[in-house]
């Protein structure tokens, strides 16, 4: 065999092994993506089962507060939709939050529901799964920003496309603006406490009251 071919053969063989070692680390990479978004997706699952109960239970306490209520399971109807990619999930996650911070703001209206100890359950249950989520949420993005890279520069994007793998999706809810709550209490809602009737410390008399007569309001003396 002539040194031409076997150096030929030499150089084949090594170029055959850095594009199996790209090929794989390719569809290694996208694999590690689809399984950290299968976290999320868990996590997910659990905060909407989450989310249901809680609205259970303040329907229990503040039933007739409808709209608000209601803003939440729709939203969290739209975020169980199927199929979602992750940029719309955070898009539905988003929504789902705001809806969800109305829901605590109505909450604070009833103090018999804040003490209720599945109430405080769920609360906890919650903001530990949102603990988890964002955890799971940056080990996906940061998967796919190592994929993205490899599939946009050389000499991977070549193989990209022989490999089928393509530029994943960022799960990213904190781009979603979040509105203040607007809270409205319906007509069976707790009464707002009434405002006390005599002047408060360093205020002047209630509407129509007058103050109590001083030394400089006394009669003067009969002489």
């Amino acid at each position: 065999m002539s040194t031409t071919l076997i150096v030929i053969l030499v150089i084949v063989v090594v170029l055959g092994l850095i594009f199996a070692g790209l090929y794989n680390g390719l569809v290694k990479l996208r694999n590690v993506v689809q399984e950290s978004w299968a976290q999320i997706d868990v996590e997910l699952k659990r905060r909407h089962d989450l989310i249901g109960n809680l609205v259970e239970t303040v329907k229990g306490y503040a039933s007739h507060e409808r709209g608000t209520l209601d803003e939440v399971t729709r939203a969290r109807a739209a975020a169980m939709a199927p199929n979602q990619g992750p940029a719309q999930a955070a898009q539905s996650e988003g929504e789902l939050s705001r809806a969800l911070v109305n829901l605590q703001a109505v909450s604070e209206a009833y103090p018999d529901l804040k003490a209720n100890q599945n109430f405080m359950s769920l609360q906890n249950e919650l903001s530990s799964t949102e603990d988890r989520i964002a955890g799971a949420r940056r080990y996906y993005n940061a998967n796919v920003r190592a994929l993205n890279t490899k599939v946009e520069t050389l000499p991977t994007n070549f193989i990209a496309g022989m490999a089928g793998v393509t530029k994943a999706e960022y799960f990213e809810t904190e781009g979603i603006a979040r509105e203040a709550p607007q809270v409205s209490f319906g007509t069976n809602g707790p009464a707002t406490p009434a405002a006390p009737s005599g002047p408060s410390v360093g205020q002047g008399p209630a509407a129509g009251g007058q103050l109590p007569p001083g030394p400089q309001d006394s009669p003067p003396p009969q002489g």
